[in-house]
């Protein structure tokens, strides 16, 4: 007797004859830059999925061609409504590189897709540059936010931009000058493989390149003048790099504080009573695919994380504007929490940790009597480390100087079982 569905007999059926869709990367060349396999694969099949550029580029095809859907995430369905039948997917040069590639690998078995790639935008890019790949910075701003660029502007850094469209260059151009690194080199390429390339440079500061076509990618060469803003790479950035209302973990303490929160690589940081935001952005400059989840039950507060989060590179912030604890409904399981504020809220500690994943790590900063006296609670019921910070800064007084002490600060650091 057969148990399977119609449907489910239908798509076992297709995975044991071999791959039923063929992902092929296509240059501005079109046609003429195709392998014998890839030409192989457009002529075989029956529906050719592409771009309205890309069908454009291949020409006629036997089969039916479809242009993407709009809104471009229908386009993943369209494709696996038609799985079963000689599919092609045009995507651009290598779709594993900012590409369809990845959201067709996460929704189809290996084996039922074959991808016939080309050399990316990138690695075109290097050649063009004469700059070795591995020791340049890459980004996509395409569809994504320009400030992403902002913590790879590095003195001497080299970096390979995807652009979102011909008002890029102008815009990554007026960036660099607003933050002193108008002398560093900007190369326009466009068109990249294809008979309508076209290489432009300039400085930043300089920047006047017209008639740019949609599809481009920047090459920036940082240089770095006296008064260049430059984003610092360790914990604790000053003060002053945030907008905030005095609601704000102080340098010092905040350095200390990503230090016993740990990140790692890909993991999500629940920051709760948020303030300005600092310790879930910074947690997430220490590793592009580092999150955080930032609580705030102030509006005003919440705004300014969503300010604070652009100036600073674009970090992957969620901002959650209520009240904890009963704001953490829904929400991802974290790797690590920080509470910063709201400790003595009912319930907010026991909510939060519940949440944690096993083997996370638990930080809770506190300045007052009454916050102390919880901690060491905590402390006695689940163990962690306990400790007060005291610093002092340097200030004047009068003619001379003294050491004025910062308000000490209790932290408790907890590793849940």
């Amino acid at each position: 007797m057969n148990l399977l569905s119609p449907e489910t007999d239908k798509l076992s059926s297709a995975a044991q004859h071999g791959p039923w869709l063929s992902l092929v990367g296509l240059g501005e060349d079109g046609r003429a830059g195709l392998t014998p396999e890839a030409l192989a694969a457009l002529e075989q099949a029956e529906i050719v999925f592409g771009g309205e550029r890309h069908l454009k580029l291949i020409g006629k095809v036997p089969g039916e061609a479809r242009a993407w859907p709009q809104p471009f995430r229908n386009a993943l369905p369209a494709i696996l409504a038609e799985r079963g039948r000689a599919v092609c997917v045009l995507a651009t040069s290598d779709p594993f590189h900012y590409g369809i590639g990845a959201g067709l690998t996460k929704a189809l078995p290996s084996e039922e897709m074959r991808v016939i790639p080309q050399l990316s935008a990138f690695s075109m890019a290097c050649t063009r540059m004469r700059w070795p790949q591995e020791e340049c910075a890459l980004v996509s701003l395409h569809g994504r936010a320009l400030q992403r660029i902002i913590p790879l502007l590095q003195p001497g850094a080299r970096i390979l931009a995807l652009s979102w469209d011909e008002s890029t260059p102008a815009a990554v151009a007026a960036l660099l000058s607003e933050r002193g690194l108008g002398g560093s080199s900007l190369t326009v390429l466009e068109a990249l493989g294809g008979p309508k390339e076209r290489i432009r440079e300039t400085r930043a500061d300089a920047f006047a390149i017209e008639g740019i076509v949609p599809l481009n990618m920047l090459a920036v060469s940082v240089v770095a003048g006296a008064d260049a803003h430059i984003l610092p790479l360790a914990n604790g950035l000053a003060d002053d790099w945030f907008e905030h209302d005095g609601q704000l973990t102080k340098a010092d303490i905040r350095a200390i504080t990503l230090s016993a929160l740990a990140p790692r690589a890909g993991e999500l940081l629940w920051d709760v009573g948020a303030g300005s935001g600092s310790i879930g952005i910074e947690w997430c400059l220490r590793h592009r695919h580092n999150r955080a989840i930032a609580f705030e039950e102030l509006p005003e507060r919440a705004a300014r994380i969503g300010r604070n989060r652009l100036t600073l590179g674009a970090v992957p912030i969620e901002i959650v504007e209520g009240k904890a604890p009963a704001s953490f409904a829904g929400k991802a399981s974290p790797n690590a929490v920080f509470i910063g504020g709201g400790l003595g809220d009912p319930g907010l500690f026991e909510a939060a940790f519940a949440a944690l994943k096993p083997g996370g790590r638990l930080v809770a900063n506190a300045v007052t009597i009454e916050g102390e006296a919880r901690l060491a609670a905590l402390f006695a019921q689940h163990g962690g480390n306990l400790r007060r910070i005291g610093i002092a800064h340097l200030d004047p007084v009068g003619t001379m100087h003294g050491w004025r002490p910062a308000m000490p600060v209790t932290q408790w650091r907890v590793v849940k079982p």
